[in-house]
């Protein structure tokens, strides 16, 4: 009999009805939201199992779900050769940007890392801005970094933006959010738009992305989300649907819809 709060048969049927490597489900508590501390406390273990020597990992930032993933981890350095990428740009309104830097900054500590920050904002201005952040060398260097990546550590982000990506300024403007809604996206990665089937929403915006792109992000070999909550659900089932992921942290009360609506399609 599983323990209170572990859900294996869940996590089975999870991976079984929408091609998962791995899935991680934690304990809701029977709340609609504030699960981000469940979900960085349950992905611990996941994450600690797929790290290797060597490995090159890609960091999210303005995740509130990550932020707790590093806050419960524990010092990890028998496992040398590890670097953390910041794959989405951490500049912004200094109220916030500490938590992207802390982000990048405490992996990299907890592993014995070495720590590639991305010194640009998540949305520039103008495409002309985006290009002249990435005339600076040190952030050309995290950028190509990208392709090297082994394994990705990100957010699923709703179409409306969270309380902490707002206060960081790195969001799209209104018609432009207004414009993806008519089109039918749902949720991001990495602020890679796509729509409940996971097919990827594009527009003039992409040239002021200072981000690992959904393109890239396909091609790396293990992708791990934290996402949960109900105002979460389509993003997350979209982003299951399009196969942007091979892992997933949530929580049960989502599972079980996503388990639901996996059931339905077949």
């Amino acid at each position: 009999v599983p323990p209170a709060g572990c859900f294996p048969e869940l996590e089975e049927r999870l991976c079984r009805l929408h091609g998962l490597e791995g899935a991680v489900v934690a304990d809701s508590g029977g709340r609609d939201g504030g699960v981000e501390p469940a979900l960085g406390g349950a992905g611990v273990a996941l994450v600690e199992a797929l790290l290797r020597p060597g490995e090159v990992v890609g960091l999210s930032s303005w995740s509130r779900s990550l932020l707790e993933l590093v806050r419960a981890m524990h010092p990890l350095r028998e496992r040398p050769g590890i670097r953390v990428v910041q794959i989405l740009g951490g500049v912004g309104n200094p109220a916030a940007e500490v938590h992207a830097n802390h982000l990048t900054a405490r992996l990299s500590s907890l592993l014995g890392a070495e720590a590639h920050f991305l010194s640009a904002p998540g949305v520039a201005a103008s495409p002309e801005l985006r290009a002249a952040y990435l005339k600076d060398p040190y952030t050309r260097a995290t950028m190509d970094l990208f392709p090297k990546l082994t394994l990705a550590l990100v957010g699923i982000g709703a179409l409306q933006p969270s309380d902490l990506i707002s206060k960081s300024g790195n969001i799209l403007g209104e018609e432009e959010l207004a414009w993806l809604r008519k089109q039918g996206a749902v949720g991001d990665v990495c602020l890679g738009f796509f729509d409940r089937e996971g097919v990827p929403v594009e527009g003039a915006w992409k040239e002021r992305i200072c981000a690992l792109s959904l393109e890239q992000l396909r091609s790396v070999p293990r992708r791990v989300a934290l996402a949960g909550g109900t105002v979460k659900r389509k993003a997350i089932l979209g982003a299951l649907r399009g196969g942007w992921l091979t892992h997933l942290v949530t929580d049960d009360r989502t599972a079980r819809w996503l388990v639901k609506e996996g059931k339905a399609r077949r």
